[in-house]
Order: C-alpha cells, then structure tokens, then sequence
C-alpha cells in the first residue's frame, strides 16, 4: 500500500524511469481500481499520505515538503510537474502528431515517398509503390533551459499555488523558445501561397490548399491572430469548450509568437510533425532535496522533424 512505501532520493536516478514511473512500479495504480484513490496516480496518493495539500483554500506552504526527509523527497516531482503543465499547455501540444523518445543527441528517422498517382491498375500489372527509406539528414537535438535563483528562505513561507503557478509560467515560456525551432522546421520548404494583406478569402484559400489532408490548425501571430477574430465572416463563430476560436471551416486558431508575422501556417496536427527528445525535464533532485535552491537548473533537450510534407501549408504576407 502507497502508506507502506520508502520514499529515498534514489527513485530519482533510475535509469529510463521517471520519479512516478518507479513509484507506479512500488505502488501500482491498477491496485486501486473501485476505491476511492483509483483517479490518483502513485504521486498524488504520497502527497495524500503526509497530507501535503498543493491547492484549495487549506493549500499548504513550500514548507510542508520539508517537515521530514521523506517528504523532502517529494518536493523535485512536484516542481518537475509545474513547470511540465505550463509546457505542456502550449502551441507545442497543438502541433505535434506523435513524440518520440532518441537514445541519442542525433536522431535518424526515416521518410516516405508516396508521389506515385493512386490510380487502378490492370490485372497482373505492378502496383505503384510508396517507398519508406532512411531519412539523408538526421535531427540534431538542441538544449532549451532555464537557471532558477530561488533561496530556500524566500520561497519556505510560499503557499504552494502561487508558486506552482509561477513554476507553470515558466514552464510556458520554456515551451515557447522551443516552439520556434517547431515553426522553423515547419515552415522549411512547405507549400507556398502569398497575400498583399491578411483576409478571410486568404485563408480559405490556404484551406482549399489541402487535398488528402484536413487543415485542422492555423498559427498567427498575435498580432494575425486579433486580425482573424476580428474578421467580419467570424462574426457568428463560436470558441470550442476550452474557448479556442475555430473557423467556421473547422480550423482552431493558435495565437503564439513563434510565427513570424508575414506568415501564417496551416497544417493538420495528425501528420505534420515529430517532436524528439532525449530527455524529459530534467532537474536537480538533489540540490531540491536538500533546499540548495539557489539556483537550480531546468532543461529539456528536443527537437522536430517533418513527418509528412504535404500537411504543411504557407501563407506569406506582403
């Protein structure tokens, strides 16, 4: 039972394991199924145990993580969390079909040549093929990160979501250098249309641009983004359940600063591109620990590649 586990800095060194991920291994959440704690993984139900409550009007302080060296060890998971939310809530997960995990700094992957027409073919003829072959360039992974200075003494008395959300600000900006080099490899050799200015009729044209692909996404920046909600046709549109705007041929719009301002890009999610790492966010557990906090480093090491060329479309304006 989770009430039974020895929490020790050592879950953290595991080799190819996560902090939760050894812990699901000592305290599996399939052993909770039809009770009470089944909707909470291995972390939240240690946090449960020492009663360590991160949010709500009862939120405790930064403090309560270090009232014992097992709880202290709970403190780097929570941090790693944090800033992993506000990553996550970024343009990052709006983009990327698939996420693939390199052994190395060089990841090689492979590519498809599928320009052969879909057409019938007689009886005993050969059928048009599509060739999967090993990609000429490989990905070289490059390093995003972030230095913290933070005393122990000045963060102790802090309530733990406020700092949380401070954590998740940076995670956000943290995902945002990375999703330059996203828009980069996005944009690279893509399909091109060009406009004098941005208008409605533009971007229905990048739509009808898509053939075997949907357009499920477009990337503005701000500045293109308040122009396509303030067009006239989107006057009746209506924000999906999370108040993302979509146009009314189905498109959401994804506002981020990444994209440059003469271009938009439009692409569908499903098929355009790989997000590679070689890391998940890597902290200082130890330094965590023992409240050495003050300056504690974060960094993901990742890059993309194009999985499919023909899901990516250019609009270039002025």
């Amino acid at each position: 039972m989770y009430n039974d586990i020895r929490l020790e800095k050592g879950l953290y060194n595991l080799s190819g394991k996560s902090f939760t991920a050894a812990l699901e291994e000592l305290d599996p959440t399939s052993a909770y199924s039809g009770t009470p704690l089944e909707k909470l993984d291995a972390f939240e139900r240690q946090l449960k145990r020492f009663n360590i409550r991160v949010s709500g009007p009862d939120c405790d302080c930064v403090e309560k993580f270090f009232t014992s060296t097992e709880t202290a060890v709970l403190f780097p998971e929570f941090v790693t969390r944090c800033i992993r939310k506000g990553f996550d809530e970024t343009v990052i997960s709006s983009v990327c079909a698939v996420k693939t995990i390199s052994n190395s700094g060089q990841y090689l992957g492979c590519e498809l040549d599928d320009t052969a027409e879909y057409i019938t073919t007689a009886q005993a003829s050969q059928l048009p093929a599509a060739v999967v072959r090993e990609s000429d360039t490989a990905v070289t992974l490059v390093k995003y990160g972030r230095l913290i200075n933070a005393s122990y003494e000045a963060i102790r008395p802090q309530r733990l979501d406020v700092f949380g959300i401070m954590l998740r600000s940076i995670g956000v900006k943290l995902a945002l250098s990375v999703a330059s080099k996203a828009v980069e490899v996005l944009a690279e050799n893509a399909e091109q249309i060009t406009a004098d200015s941005l208008t409605y009729s533009d971007l229905a044209s990048l739509y009808g641009r898509f053939d075997c692909f949907d357009m499920t996404t477009i990337l503005a920046s701000p500045a293109n983004a308040s122009l396509i909600a303030a067009m006239e046709q989107l006057s009746d549109c209506t924000s999906d359940k999370d108040g993302k705007l979509i146009l009314p041929f189905g498109s959401e719009v994804v506002k981020t600063s990444a994209v440059p301002a003469g271009k938009i890009i439009g692409l569908d999610r499903n098929f355009a591109l790989e997000f590679i790492t070689s890391t998940d966010l890597v902290m200082e557990t130890d330094k965590l620990i023992g409240q050495q906090l003050d300056q504690i480093s974060v960094s993901i090491t990742c890059g993309f590649r194009k999985i499919t060329p023909d899901a990516v479309k250019v609009l270039a304006i002025g």
